[in-house]
C-alpha cells in the first residue's frame, strides 16, 4: 500500500493538477474524501463552478491505470446507461476529473419499500447495457480467468484464512466441482459484464437511476454474471421469494429483447445458480487477501453470508456434494446431503 508521504505526495500533484486546469473550475482546496475502495484507487469530491461539486480519482502508477475506466466508461455511456462524465484526465498519472453522481449508494437507500422499485431499476439499466454487447471490446471472461478467480478459494480462503490443508482426495473433489463450474459457465451466452454490479458501486440518482460505478475491470462473459452480483450481494441479503421473484422479472425482460437467455426460467436460474457459486468462492478469497494482504477487516465481517450462500447452492445440487462435505468437514459438522436438483 501506499505511505501516507506518498499519498501526501499524490494529493499534492493532484491539487496542482486541478489548479491548472482550464476548464471546468475547481477549487484543489475544498478537495475531500468521497469513497474508499478496495483497491489502491482514491476517490475526492471538489467544489468546482459551475457543476457545483466534482469527482476526482486518484489512480497511482504502476498498482492502477485509469485507461481501461476510460474505454469502459465511453463503451457503458454509448448503450444509454448513467456513468459518470469524464470531463479531464491525465493519463500518464492517473488523474480523472469526473462528473458527480451524488453520494446515495443503494446500500445506503434499500429497505423493504423502495428495494423493488430499485432492482426494477438496475435490471433494466443491465438489460440495456447487455442488449448493446458487442464481442472484440472488452477482454474475455475466459477459461483461465474464471479458474483463477476459483483458485483464490483454495489458495486464499482455505489455505491462508482457514489454515486447511487439504488431502489429495479434497483437492481432487474441488477440481472437480470447479470443473462443473466452468463447464456451465463457458456454455452461457456472453455479454457485457461489469464484474461488481452491487449496492456500493450503484448510486441513487433522480433521472436514468442508477448511476454505475466502479466498472473498469469489465469484461465480456457470461450473462448471469451481473445479475447474480444484484441480488446475491455480498453486502445486503434479501429472502430468495423475492430473488426468484427479480431473477424472473429480469428474464422476462431479457427474452423480447433479444437477449440470449435459457429458453425456460428453470435452466437459467440453474445457471444463475451456478454463476452465483463461482462468484462467492472468489469473494471468499478476495475478502480473505483484502484482510490478510491489506489489513482491511471490515471484509471479515461480510464473510459469513457469502459463505451462507456458497453453502445454499451447494446443497441443492448433487454435483457439488465434495464442496459441501469439504466444509463441513472444515467446521466440523455432520454432512447430511438432501439435493432439491
Amino acid at each position: 500500500m501506499n505511505s501516507p508521504a506518498n499519498n501526501d505526495l499524490r494529493l499534492s500533484q493532484l491539487s496542482d493538477w486541478l489548479a491548472k486546469l482550464e476548464a471546468p473550475v475547481t477549487r484543489p482546496e475544498s478537495l475531500r474524501p468521497a469513497s474508499s475502495d478496495a483497491s489502491f484507487r482514491r476517490y475526492f469530491r471538489v467544489d468546482a463552478s459551475p457543476a457545483g461539486t466534482l469527482i476526482v480519482m486518484d489512480a497511482p502508477p504502476p498498482q492502477e491505470d485509469v485507461r481501461p475506466f476510460v474505454q469502459v466508461a465511453q463503451l457503458f455511456s454509448a448503450s444509454g446507461i448513467t456513468v459518470p462524465e469524464i470531463l479531464a484526465s491525465d493519463l500518464e498519472r492517473g488523474f480523472l476529473l469526473l462528473s458527480d453522481l451524488g453520494g446515495t449508494t443503494y446500500l445506503q437507500q434499500l429497505n423493504a419499500d423502495t428495494a423493488h422499485k430499485l432492482y426494477m431499476d438496475a435490471i433494466e439499466a443491465l438489460v440495456q447495457l447487455q442488449v448493446h454487447s458487442q464481442p472484440g471490446q472488452l477482454p474475455e471472461y475466459d477459461r483461465a480467468l474464471l479458474l483463477r478467480e476459483l483458485m483464490l478459494f483454495p489458495d486464499l480462503y482455505l489455505s491462508k484464512h482457514r489454515h486447511a490443508e487439504l488431502t489429495d482426495k479434497q483437492g481432487a473433489d474441488l477440481n472437480q466441482v470447479f470443473e462443473v463450474l466452468l463447464a456451465n459457465n463457458l456454455a452461457q451466452a456472453q455479454v457485457y459484464v461489469h464484474r461488481d454490479y452491487h449496492s456500493r458501486n450503484l448510486m441513487v440518482i433522480p433521472e436514468q437511476n442508477p448511476g454505475v460505478l466502479d466498472f473498469q475491470d469489465a469484461v465480456y462473459g457470461p450473462i448471469t454474471y451481473d445479475l447474480v452480483s444484484l441480488l446475491r450481494d455480498a453486502y445486503i441479503e434479501w429472502d430468495e421469494e423475492m430473488v426468484l421473484d427479480w431473477v424472473v422479472r429480469y428474464w422476462e425482460l431479457a427474452r423480447p429483447a433479444g437477449l440470449p437467455v435459457a429458453n425456460d426460467i428453470d435452466s437459467f436460474y440453474r445457471d444463475f445458480e451456478f454463476m452465483g457459486l463461482q462468484r462467492h468462492l472468489k469473494v471468499l478469497g478476495i475478502f480473505a487477501r483484502l484482510y490478510h494482504r491489506d489489513g482491511k477487516d471490515s471484509y471479515l465481517n461480510d464473510m459469513p453470508l457469502v459463505m451462507q450462500y456458497v453453502r445454499k447452492t451447494a446443497y441443492r445440487y448433487k454435483e457439488f456434494s465434495p464442496l459441501v462435505k469439504l466444509l463441513d468437514t472444515l467446521d466440523e459438522k455432520q454432512t447430511s446431503i438432501g439435493f432439491t436438483f
